[in-house]
């Protein structure tokens, strides 16, 4: 989805570190791509005529080093009389990294540290916008100065146009998607346990599990013992939308981990822009908008029982695909911010 949007964006050169399990190359075509580690990146921002530079946000701790040496050997340009670079960053991190004080020696020398690091890059920041208010108060709470421009716009999508553009297919009231990592934090267990239930309840649901990750052999497992479970494992982006297009609901029940919470949760961002009905928990930083917007939000705790009888409600509810893509804003949230960022003046955006 991020190389999706960067096509809406200004042109930028797009600089990454590595690729993850869902890169899709198809995707690529007219992207200025640079996989560069953290020498190689500020080797780049050296020899590059950089005007305006996107930045990982400061609380986003495995980019900090790479983030401060790259701003650092920007900082080194000025030197030798190039111009000053405008850096911006986009944060949706909802969850202080330096709330609590780790137990080790080695890890508490290593958070001060981070924690200068985080300073002297959010200091270096110019522009900056929050996708949720949750984070806005967090980087408020975290540092003393907020940039000398910021403003929130809500990380919300718009109607995906394949929506539109496919009206033959037709949403299958009793489809149930999992979508994204299959691990704990995003409570694929949870998933798989309240499953049976779901199907005592409502014996034509059926759920098909979209993705990869450390409990793929449980999603095999499942899927060879349930015939309601379909399962795809790691699948293009073309087919991701087609099963979203068809799917009455997305379950994604995260739960905190240690050093972790959900910040939005890109499976619910593309179900919504896809007309699904959501089940989640209140990790996610969109929690109070998706209880506004009557879509299922669960105590992070939430049980298995208590997570079938979400995936229940969800399923029964008549809304209409229209009646949930009417609810999202007609620009994509982090088109939106991108635009703030890079003062994109063809295409004003309102912003709080």
């Amino acid at each position: 989805m991020h190389l999706e949007r960067a096509r809406e964006l200004e042109p930028a050169a797009i600089v990454f570190r590595s690729k993850r399990y869902d890169f899709d190359e198809n995707l690529t075509d007219g992207l200025e791509l640079a996989q560069a580690g953290t020498l190689a990146a500020a080797r780049l921002a050296l020899t590059s005529r950089i005007t305006h530079l996107e930045i990982n946000e400061p609380l986003y701790l495995d980019a900090l080093p790479r983030t401060a040496v790259t701003l650092f050997a920007i900082g080194l340009r000025r030197v030798v009389g190039a111009p000053r670079v405008t850096v911006a960053t986009y944060a949706i991190e909802n969850l202080g990294p330096f709330e609590t004080t780790p137990t080790r020696f080695k890890t508490r020398i290593r958070r001060r540290i981070e924690r200068l690091l985080a300073e002297y890059v959010w200091r270096r920041v110019d522009n900056a916008v929050f996708g949720t208010a949750g984070a806005h108060g967090l980087y408020a709470q975290s540092f003393r100065n907020q940039p000398p421009r910021h403003s929130t716009v809500e990380a919300l999508p718009s109607p995906c146009p394949c929506t539109t553009d496919a009206p033959g297919s037709a949403r299958d009231r009793n489809s149930v998607v999992f979508l994204g990592n299959f691990g704990p934090r995003k409570g694929f267990s949870d998933v798989l346990a309240a499953w049976p239930l779901v199907r005592e309840s409502r014996p034509d649901a059926r759920l098909t599990l979209l993705g990869t990750g450390s409990q793929l052999d449980d999603a095999r497992a499942a899927a060879a013992e349930d015939p309601t479970i379909t399962l795809v494992v790691d699948p293009p982006r073309s087919a991701i939308h087609d099963h979203l297009r068809t799917a009455h609901a997305l379950v994604l029940p995260s739960r905190r981990m240690p050093g972790w919470r959900e910040q939005v949760g890109l499976p619910i961002v593309e179900a919504l822009a896809h007309g699904c009905e959501i089940v989640t928990t209140d990790e996610t930083g969109i929690a109070d908008w998706l209880r506004e917007k009557r879509h299922r939000v669960l105590p992070s705790d939430a049980s298995p029982a208590r997570i079938a009888g979400a995936i229940v409600s969800a399923v029964d509810d008549e809304r209409s695909l229209a009646d949930i893509l009417a609810t999202l804003p007609a620009v994509d949230g982090r088109i939106a911010a991108g635009r703030l960022l890079f003062d994109d003046a063809a295409h004003p955006v309102a912003a709080s």
